[in-house]
């Protein structure tokens, strides 16, 4: 890690060099390249400003803060780089699977050949007994759904009713025999 501290109306001392080394050793894990780090520390009235700034192949994270004690200043400053760096990361490596399932769906879909005027899905539901109007009302408890199939318990044959397209209303398809 390649790593430049100043100080502005404040000695960067041996002892804060180190410090500040050993924790930007957390953010050293992150990165396969070597990253440049600039730190800058001063001091304002009664209060310790560190101002880190890394930047790795294009991208530049930065944290500045304030704190009477400039050791938290630099802490906080990690804190919110670290974060920083690892909603990037993972916003990336998000991209970077949806573009390689793309690109996987692609190449899948251009392989088959397309299949028509072929049975290529099955449903297996559970048919109970029930009167037509109890079916009616577990039809309507799914919007989605565009017909419901159930066992008429008048006739004890096999029902579909269905939604009628341009109305409120119903159908019901039995077998005649």
């Amino acid at each position: 890690m390649n790593i430049k501290i100043t100080g502005k109306d404040l000695k960067a001392t041996e002892a804060i060099k180190e410090y500040v080394e050993r924790k930007l050793e957390r953010i050293g894990k992150y990165f396969e390249d070597e990253p440049q780090v600039l730190v800058t520390i001063k001091a304002e009235r009664n209060m310790q400003t560190a101002e880190i700034s890394v930047n790795v192949k294009n991208n530049t994270y930065r944290a500045v803060t304030e704190h009477k004690d400039l050791y938290a200043s630099i802490d906080k400053d990690i804190d919110i780089l670290e974060g920083q760096i690892r909603k990037m990361k993972t916003k990336k490596d998000k991209q970077n699977k949806e573009a390689s399932i793309k690109e996987k769906e692609i190449m899948f879909s251009e392989e088959l050949p397309k299949i028509e005027n072929e049975i290529i899905k099955t449903l297996y539901y559970e048919i109970k007994p029930m009167s037509p109007e109890d079916a009616k009302l577990k039809l309507q408890e799914k919007p989605a759904s565009v017909f419901y199939t159930f066992i008429n318990i008048d006739t004890n044959k096999v029902n579909v009713i269905f939604r009628l397209k341009e109305s409120n209303n119903y159908g019901i398809v039995e077998p005649e025999v």
